[in-house]
This record gives C-alpha cells, sequence and structure tokens, in this order.
C-alpha cells in the first residue's frame, strides 16, 4: 500500500499525536481492566452458560456504547468471537489489534493471597487471574483505538479490535476468524500479550506430538505373559532427550527465542482408564510438547521421531507404537525494517525516551495464525511480566499498562501516517 501523501502531516504530527494520547484515562484503563478480570472466563466444557460468552458479551456492550460497529461468531457453542471495526475518514492501512478473552485456570484459590477473580487493586498493581494474560492488555488496546476516533483527528486509516476464544487451548476462534475471511485486508496486526513493552519480531513453533504404544496385559508378578508398553514408551522417552541435545547441536541458540525443545510432557499407562500397580497395561500414552526456531523444519523433526519408532521397532519385535501430529504452530518472524516493526519502535522512543527493546516469543500465540496462515506480518507487545502468565496471584503493573496504551495508539497513528511521522 502507497505511504500517506505528505499533505497528510499538515497539521502538524505530533499535534495529532498529543491530542490522541490526551484521550487516554488511566483511571478508566484500570476500570476496564478490573472488570474484565471479574469475570471469570476459564473455558470449562461442563458450565455451557459462562466461559468465555460472559466476558465476550461485556466487550461487545462496552464496544458499542462507545460507538464502534461491533460483530460476533461463534467458534463452538458459549464461545464466540468478537470482533469491531473503525475506519478513519481517509483510506489508509488497516491495522488489527489482537487480545484474545479467554484465560487458563485459576487453579486452587487457597494457592492465591488474592481473589483469583476479584481484580483487587493494591499498592499500583491490578491482581486477577487474566490481568497481566491478557485482559489488561485487552483494555489497553480497546481504549487506544477509543482514544484515536474520540480524539476527532484525521485518521488515514482502518483499526480493527479482535478478541478471540480459545487462545490458551487449540485457538480455534482465530482459526475460524481467519479461515472466514475476517482477516483479509488486514496489513498488519499487533498481538496484545504480557512481554514487558518489549518489541517481540519472533515466535516459536509448536508440535504437539501423541505416541501410543500398545503392548499386551499382564500380571505384574509374571511379566513374561505380556508385553509391557510403559518400558517401550520409556525407550522413546529417552531418545527423544538425544534427539533434542542433537537439534540443540545442529542449530543452536536463537538470540530472541533461545534453543529448540523437545519435552515429553505425559507419560502415562494405561493411556486411558484406571491404571493397577499390579497390572502390565496393554498401552502406554506419551505427549510432547516441541518448540521450534526458525531454521528447523517441521516435516524433517517428525520424519526423525518416526525415524526412532522405526529403530525401536527393528530392535524389539514386540514394540508396537503409532506417532499422531495433533498440532503445528509455525515458528514466525518479522524482520525490523517492516513498517510496523518501525512504527512501533518510532513509537517507543517517542512514548520513553529509550530504544525499543526486541524480543522472541518462547510459546506460540494467535498471532501465529495471522502471520502463518494468513501473511499478515506481527508485533507481540503489551504489559505485564513474562514470567507471571498462569502463576497464582497473577498481576499487571498500572503504570506499565498506561504505557502499553500509549503505545498501542501511537503505533497505530505512526503506522497509519506512514513513514513521513517517523523518518
Amino acid at each position: 500500500m502507497p505511504e500517506p501523501a505528505k499533505g497528510q502531516l499538515d497539521l502538524g504530527f505530533e499535534r495529532l499525536l498529543g491530542a490522541v494520547l490526551a484521550r487516554i484515562d488511566r483511571e478508566e484503563l484500570v476500570r476496564l481492566t478490573r472488570e474484565l478480570v471479574r469475570i471469570p472466563s476459564v473455558y470449562r466444557p461442563e458450565e455451557p452458560d459462562g466461559n468465555e460468552a460472559h466476558v465476550a458479551q461485556f466487550v461487545v456492550d462496552y464496544l458499542e456504547r462507545a460507538g464502534f460497529e461491533t460483530h460476533t461468531k461463534e467458534v463452538a457453542p458459549g464461545r464466540p468471537n468478537v470482533w469491531a471495526v473503525w475506519e478513519g475518514d481517509r483510506p489508509g492501512r488497516t491495522l488489527l489489534f489482537e487480545a484474545h478473552t479467554d484465560v487458563v485456570t485459576e487453579g486452587r484459590a487457597e494457592d492465591w493471597d488474592y481473589p483469583p477473580f476479584g481484580a483487587e487493586r493494591v499498592e499500583g498493581r491490578v491482581f486477577g487471574r487474566g490481568a497481566c494474560d491478557t485482559k489488561g492488555n485487552l483494555a489497553a488496546a480497546v481504549l487506544a483505538v477509543r482514544a484515536i476516533k474520540d480524539s476527532g483527528v484525521p485518521f488515514p486509516g482502518r483499526l480493527v479490535l479482535c478478541h478471540p476464544v480459545d487462545e490458551e487451548g487449540m485457538m480455534s476462534g482465530i482459526k475460524a476468524f481467519i479461515e472466514e475471511g475476517h482477516a483479509g485486508g488486514v496489513d498488519a496486526a499487533v498481538i496484545c500479550e504480557p512481554e514487558e513493552n518489549q518489541l517481540c519480531i519472533k515466535q516459536k513453533g509448536a508440535l504437539r506430538v501423541e505416541v501410543t504404544v500398545r503392548g499386551r496385559m499382564a500380571h505384574g508378578a509374571m511379566p513374561a505373559s505380556g508385553v509391557n508398553p510403559v518400558t517401550r514408551a520409556a525407550r522413546f522417552v529417552v531418545a527423544v532427550e538425544r534427539l533434542e541435545r542433537e537439534e540443540v547441536e545442529r542449530y543452536g541458540e536463537d538470540p530472541f527465542l533461545g534453543c529448540p525443545s523437545l519435552t515429553p510432557t505425559i507419560l502415562m499407562g494405561p493411556e486411558s482408564g484406571e491404571p493397577q500397580i499390579n497390572v502390565i497395561p496393554a498401552s502406554a500414552y506419551v505427549a510432547l510438547d516441541i518448540r521450534t526456531i526458525p531454521d528447523q523444519s517441521h516435516r524433517e523433526l517428525v520424519g526423525r521421531l518416526e525415524g526412532i519408532l522405526a529403530d525401536l521397532e527393528a530392535e524389539d519385535p514386540d514394540f508396537d507404537a503409532t506417532l499422531e501430529v495433533i498440532e503445528e504452530r509455525p515458528p514466525t518472524e518479522t524482520p525490523e525494517d517492516e513498517p510496523l516493526v518501525q512504527a512501533m519502535a518510532a513509537a517507543y522512543r517517542r512514548l520513553t525516551g529509550e530504544e525499543p527493546r526486541y524480543n522472541g516469543v518462547p510459546g506460540a500465540t494467535d498471532g501465529t495464525f495471522l502471520a502463518a496462515w494468513g501473511g499478515i506480518p506481527t508485533v507481540t507487545t503489551g504489559a505485564g511480566d513474562r514470567e507471571i502468565p498462569h502463576h497464582a496471584d497473577e498481576w499487571v503493573g498500572e503504570e506499565e499498562l498506561l504505557t502499553t496504551c500509549e503505545l498501542y495508539a501511537a503505533t497505530a497513528m505512526y503506522y497509519c501516517y506512514g513513514k513521513d511521522a517517523h523518518v
């Protein structure tokens, strides 16, 4: 898309940006964050009337009161995606802000010093499940776009607020959003996740792999009468550990993402049903959480895992196993000279007087699919300590959250006004 004409900056970009930033109210940002946190949006299949639907309706009501055109579409019963579109008074780029509505389980309430969904405000922090990941950043994105809209500044572009379900699961929300064509025409996306306001321009890929090892049930006192799948599954796990070392030696450490990993996360026998200490089970189950860096080939990696199974079968005529890839999330990378990265870097300098800190996302985000499926350049950033998500007493700092909101708004201004705004 061509850069906006120079004449669009005649009013003075700094004055326009100042008018936008002046519309951001810290207390409104904190209030909205707390209201979002108070709505438990943990996906629980046994509670069809709860989960993400309530927080989605809250977001819709808030956006419509603020004058936005909103859309909803159920991905599954009780699991609606929400998005809103605002168009400026001039044509230009389309920038999307993505922040999911679901949160992970709170676990045991007694492990928390503050109520998990109380959204308590203590010494400049908001505590609660989702405060950091990512309801504070959802609030920041909403208020950033609202500030641009309400400021009345001439705006050359289109802004989309995208709030999908199931980011903490299989990411069915963003997948449906893309497959239904709603990401069409989007030029770039800001993924609103807790990254300490670092500009994360890389994301690790992921493979979720299940291996089922079949044996033959027998009494634990007479193991020779059966075939033990547990010991055979253990051989596979040890071989995976060797493969991980080989992959690290081969590809080294990415400066933003660290080393690749192949992590067995579940070893279970039998694969279903009740285990018993004196029974050799009929099967064993192994789950792998594999995280990759951009130089790795997922196809080659799966081939090497299948090769391990083939070698084990060749060594042991009773070894019988199958492998299935149940999810694949490719690694992504956005170049530093991409206009969105340049715009966000300029916004960061303008707001902080410092150079931006670049980094990578150690896990996948909804931005993985926007980049890999939609071909949309992404940057992941937002308020929150990177180590805090999914912990008890999760929190977000109010001052950092305010900076995030301003960063989102300023990024949209710099990006849609084009390079003349930040040369």
